[in-house]
């Protein structure tokens, strides 16, 4: 395997030849009026954030948009509730580099953003996210450095939006947390879960 591992750019260029003009000229260097209306349009994104223990990757959801614009080059991104694991919190106080990937059921396109983000606990920017009367402990404010748009074809490929319900016969969060600890009632877990989830979803 080792004989075959590109090692260098050059190699890499060569191997994968020139990029297309639209693959050129849709860099942005700041939030354009269009790409501003498609990430308001969506409700999930894919964080991605790089620290000393390692890198993270983190689903981020809301019912509404995701993230709030406050200007050409600043996203809000609140910190609702999750596992307390704070991974990515932990990276970007650590580094502050950040991806995301934003998407819209139905659309195969993908719009990235790439920067840099603190944790913040302003109360004027926690307090501009509401939902059922809880607030977000901390806010992620992120410097737009660079917004495009992702090929579609992976999405196409992988029949995200059009495929049949595929999760049956999957292992639950339950029985994965079993395989990881001898006793653990993984059922028990499961079936609680929906109950959790509803009370603590902010």
């Amino acid at each position: 395997m080792a004989d075959h591992v590109v090692a260098d750019v050059a190699a890499l260029e060569a191997l994968y030849g020139t990029p297309g003009k639209a693959s050129l000229i849709k860099v942005a260097p700041q939030l354009t009026p269009l790409y501003r209306k498609w990430i308001m349009a969506s409700r999930l994104c894919i964080v991605s954030t790089v620290g000393p223990e390692g890198t993270d990757g983190s689903p981020r959801g809301d019912d509404g948009p995701v993230v709030q614009v406050l200007d050409s080059k600043t996203l809000l991104l609140p910190d609702w509730r999750g596992n307390n694991r704070i991974d990515t919190l932990r990276n970007i106080v650590a580094d502050g580099r950040i991806s995301l990937l934003f998407m819209v059921p139905g659309s195969n396109n993908v719009i990235r953003v790439n920067g840099t983000a603190v944790v913040s606990v302003d109360p004027d920017l926690i307090g501009r996210f509401n939902q059922k009367t809880h607030q977000p402990r901390s806010a992620v404010v992120i410097t737009v450095a660079e917004v495009y748009s992702q090929c579609a074809r992976a999405l196409m490929r992988a029949r995200l939006w059009t495929a049949d319900d595929e999760s049956a016969g999957l292992p639950s969060v339950g029985d994965l947390l079993a395989e990881q600890e001898a006793g653990f009632d993984g059922a028990d877990y499961d079936a609680g879960w929906s109950a959790r989830a509803a009370d603590t979803m902010w």
